[in-house]
């Protein structure tokens, strides 16, 4: 990780295409801008986090929800189609005659 000292109205350059400004420094923080090519992504790093998290709990689905779904599905599936019925055995002596 790079380390570096700015001031506000201070510059840095990433890539040629990314350029950040610190905007004002506070006592609680630094406000910064970030001018970057519309297909660069920029998020902050604990939204990211809590919307993976949010993504990972909502896919955890608990034993209660499985058997709930299980329920609807055996409730809303169709019956099932009887199985096609085995051809007739051909009559004696007539196997490999063709039929018309």
């Amino acid at each position: 990780m790079l380390v570096l000292t700015r001031r506000a109205g201070e510059r840095l350059v990433i890539g040629g295409d990314i350029v950040i400004t610190v905007i004002e420094v506070r006592n609680d923080g630094v406000r910064i801008g970030i001018d970057a090519p519309r297909h660069v992504r920029v998020h902050r790093a604990e939204v990211l986090e809590a919307v993976s998290d949010a993504n990972a709990s909502s896919v955890a689905a608990g034993d209660a929800a499985v058997a709930a779904l299980r329920g609807l599905v055996a409730v809303d599936a169709p019956a099932a189609a009887p199985a096609p019925a085995a051809p007739a055995p051909a009559p004696e002596g007539d196997e490999g005659t063709p039929h018309a």
